[in-house]
């Protein structure tokens, strides 16, 4: 984890900020909290634990540099609600999601599904294509398989 916030403390001071303490337990929340897709209140309590003296403006400060330098991505599953997950090193792309409508889990796919369709519209629209996002609904493997042992104990 120190190398990835040395990294990312490159990518600051190159942007001309720094990483102040108050950034850096940010950061390491995120990293700590990988594949939890958390909220910037999500983030602010987990901070908190960190950093006492640490307000949630400064959390939103944080979370929004952190996303102009496209150090994490803020998404929005469809429920109204602001997430942050760390970009992938050396992602060319923002990944895709799977996110369950049953019991709102939300899975990753990290290999880029959309490359052929890049090209088409690339091509087709004359649109240079700077990033792009894609989340499946759907029901999950875990409530798909809870849903299967259901029906099986019935017949």
């Amino acid at each position: 984890m120190e190398s990835r916030i040395d990294r990312i403390k490159k990518q600051l001071h190159s942007a001309s900020y720094k990483l102040t303490p108050q950034r850096e337990a940010t950061v390491a929340v995120l990293l700590e909290h990988e594949e939890d897709h958390l909220s910037a209140e999500d983030v602010y309590l987990l901070v908190k634990e960190k950093a006492p003296e640490i307000g949630l403006a400064t959390v939103y400060r944080t979370l929004e540099l952190l996303t102009e330098l496209k150090i994490v991505d803020k998404i929005n599953f469809g429920d109204g609600v602001s997430r942050y997950d760390l970009r992938q090193e050396g992602a060319a792309h923002f990944h895709h999601h799977l996110v369950c409508v049953e019991c709102g889990a939300v899975d990753e796919i990290q290999e880029d599904l959309l490359e052929d369709v890049e090209a088409i519209v690339e091509k087709r629209w004359n649109f240079i294509i700077q990033d792009h996002r894609l989340t499946f609904h759907g029901i999950c493997w875990r409530c798909h398989d809870k849903n299967d042992d259901t029906t099986e104990k019935q017949e």
